[in-house]
C-alpha cells in the first residue's frame, strides 16, 4: 500500500476513535459511539483499498463492512416488548 494511503488509514482510524469517546461523552450511550466508530472504520477499510490492493486488506474491508451492518442492524432494532408471560399480576408481592 502507498504510504500515503496507509498514514491516512490510519490518521481516520485514530480520528474515529477519538470521536467515538466524544459521541459517548456528548450523548452517554454505546450506541451512537459504536455508530461513530464503526463508519471511522469503513472509511479506513475503504482508503486501504484504494492503493494496491491485496486480498488481506479486501478481507479486512468486508470484514468491518459486514460487521457494520451487522451491527448498525442490531443497534436499530428495538427491543421486543415483553408478554404477558412476563408481566406481573397486581397481588404478586403479597404472600
Amino acid at each position: 500500500m502507498n504510504t500515503w494511503l496507509h498514514a491516512a488509514s490510519v490518521l481516520i482510524t485514530a480520528c474515529g476513535l477519538l470521536c467515538a469517546a466524544a459521541a459517548y461523552r456528548i450523548s452517554r450511550t454505546f450506541r451512537s459511539a459504536l455508530a461513530v466508530l464503526l463508519d471511522f472504520l469503513t472509511a479506513a477499510g475503504l482508503i486501504g483499498l484504494a492503493g494496491d490492493p491485496s486480498w488481506d486488506s479486501i478481507l479486512q474491508a468486508a470484514a468491518v463492512v459486514v460487521l457494520r451492518r451487522l451491527l448498525g442492524t442490531g443497534l436499530t432494532l428495538s427491543p421486543l416488548p415483553a408478554g404477558p408471560f412476563f408481566r406481573r399480576s397486581p397481588g404478586a408481592d403479597q404472600p
